[in-house]
């Protein structure tokens, strides 16, 4: 008995442990600023890098590709929760190849910016990324909200507020809730969390054009999370589910040609 009583307090401690660290590191779980993919792909375009104060002592590093801001909407890209801009070369190689103009930002604390990602931080940044164009002359109604994974909690927060000439979403979760309940199904995540971006609830009150893509092989955030939110969209409403495609989608012919014919939609 005095063993059986040693093991389950052990195995109490242990939980309150881990429960604890998680609470305390989870957005360290969360946001991974300095993981790098893609960093030998060759840029193929022109753009300028800009430096878009969204805070005090706040900059975002952000890349501009700028071809007619009058004539072509213009792409505002929310990158996932890894890597820098350079991550996303590959994609912007490929949606150059459209005629749209495209701003890809980078997040607090990716790509050597200052300040710490929260949801309530990125959100800011991204209205207030919305607000810098505004004030090039770009208004919403010319503007494409681009999530990429993470991004795409962003997207539709800011999207569930304002309407837009459109909104993409590729890889998107449901809720950060139910993407951690999957890696951590044995801990109380409902209590712990701190960043949820719970886009289920939001997306509802999208009334902008929406595009949703989703690889069958993702692994990360599976593909039924992507399958739900088109379920829960309002019309007009696109998807492109693909069986042989993963997390960070590759883009090939068929992936670009769907987001060219979206975006002659609008």
């Amino acid at each position: 008995m005095k063993y059986f009583y040693l093991a389950a307090c052990s195995i109490i401690l242990a939980y309150i442990g881990i429960t604890i660290f998680i609470y305390f590191y989870q957005r360290n779980l969360l946001y991974h600023p300095s993981e790098n993919n893609y960093l030998n792909d060759k840029i193929s375009f022109e753009y300028e890098e800009l430096f878009i104060n969204t805070d005090e002592n706040i900059s975002l590093k952000s890349w501009f590709i700028k071809k007619d801001l009058s004539k072509f909407k213009t792409i505002l890209f929310f990158h996932g929760n890894a890597g820098n801009l350079l991550n996303r070369v590959h994609k912007l190689n490929e949606l150059n190849k459209l005629d749209v103009n495209i701003l890809l930002i980078s997040w607090r604390s990716f790509s050597g910016n200052k300040g710490k990602p929260s949801e309530r931080n990125l959100y800011h940044d991204g209205n207030r990324v919305v607000e810098w164009l505004n004030e090039q002359g770009i208004n919403k109604n010319n503007i494409i909200l681009y999530g990429e994974s993470l991004g795409t909690g962003v997207a539709t927060e800011l999207a569930s507020n304002n309407k837009f000439a459109g909104v993409i979403l590729e890889s998107p979760f449901t809720s950060i809730a139910d993407a951690a309940k999957i890696y951590y199904p044995y801990l109380p995540i409902n209590l712990l969390l701190k960043d949820r971006y719970d886009s289920k609830n939001k997306i509802k009150k999208i009334n902008s054009p929406i595009l949703i893509m989703h690889g069958k092989k993702d692994n990360i955030v599976p593909q039924i999370m992507g399958l739900e939110l088109f379920e829960k969209a309002n019309n007009p409403k696109f998807s492109y589910f693909p069986d042989n495609d993963d997390h960070m989608m590759e883009y090939n012919e068929e992936l670009l040609s769907k987001i060219k014919n979206f975006i002659n939609k609008l």
